[in-house]
């Protein structure tokens, strides 16, 4: 990935400047460490696995409840797995495949395969990809089925983990990554949003629903930080302090563009990519957020 000394700059001076704050606020502390499944116990924890140019998303709730947010590209299915095995987990509670791309759906049927399945989300959208088929076969062989989401659904991953689904919110869209799922967890004093690739339009029908509450700590941002997403208006609305970009090292696409990191940065928020940080793990306890990046 390739980033300019300007924007480098202007990246390395939001840095000096959020960290200052965060030293005199202990709002979040940032190590870098190796991967355990022990620690932390009793927290909510948020696994930005890297899986190159793609997403996916590994949550563990305080009582051990789980819930995986995409699978990576085709040939990502063991990675995603072996990852989660080092969590000690046997069993995800809840899937989400925000929408029908193979770098989100990619590994999604190996997972399906290899664990205890409880709850799969996707959008009401199909395609006639290979990979599409691939995890409509694992979902059939295992006797599960498949719940349609859309914006205005709520459940619980824990007693106090709560997940709001924000989009889709039309039946009908040009661009499969407008059906992208987007959801926020919120563990007490802390939240999360979780954004797919969702594009403006999305964001737009996001912003108009005035029952839909998009501020978050955290934003993971859509479409690999592509300029389709990620509008000053989205950004202003959402007030994250720290964003995470699932991406790519050198990809073809340019990813993350400048207009979206100039967009970030303005906005006064921390960011962290996969392709420069590896596995980046967020925990709360409910208060505060600690940073971990793996590589």
């Amino acid at each position: 990935m390739h980033i300019s000394t300007q924007t480098k700059n202007i990246f390395f001076r939001y840095i000096i400047i959020l960290l200052l704050a965060l030293a005199l606020l202990s709002a979040c502390s940032i190590e870098i460490g190796t991967i355990q499944s022990s620690d932390d116990h009793g927290l909510l924890k948020v696994h930005f696995i890297d899986t190159g140019q793609s997403d996916s998303i590994f949550i563990k709730s305080p009582s051990g409840k789980t819930m995986l947010i995409d699978a990576g590209n085709n040939g990502d299915g063991d990675t995603v797995i072996n990852y989660i095995k080092r969590q000690g987990v046997s069993k995800i509670d809840f899937i989400v495949g925000t929408h029908p791309h193979a770098d989100h759906l990619g590994g999604m049927a190996d997972v399906i395969e290899f664990f205890d399945i409880g709850k799969i989300l996707m959008p009401k959208i199909t395609t006639n990809t290979k990979t599409f088929e691939n995890v409509l076969l694992a979902v059939k062989n295992k006797g599960l089925t498949i719940t349609s989401a859309r914006g205005g659904m709520t459940f619980s991953l824990d007693d106090d983990v709560k997940i709001n689904i924000f989009a889709p919110n039309s039946s009908s869209y040009e661009s499969l990554n407008n059906y992208s799922i987007v959801l926020k967890l919120i563990y007490e004093n802390t939240s999360f949003l979780f954004t797919g690739d969702a594009e403006r339009t999305s964001e737009e029908e996001m912003l108009q629903n005035k029952n839909y509450d998009l501020c978050a700590d955290v934003l993971k941002v859509a479409h690999h930080g592509s300029i389709t997403s990620t509008t000053k208006e989205f950004l202003s609305a959402v007030s994250a302090k720290y964003a995470i970009i699932c991406v790519g090292q050198d990809n073809p696409y340019g990813h993350p563009h400048r207009e979206t990191l100039d967009n970030l940065f303005d906005h006064g928020i921390e960011v962290y990519t996969t392709a420069e940080n590896g596995n980046i793990i967020i925990t709360s306890d409910g208060e505060e957020l600690k940073l971990r990046r793996v590589r």
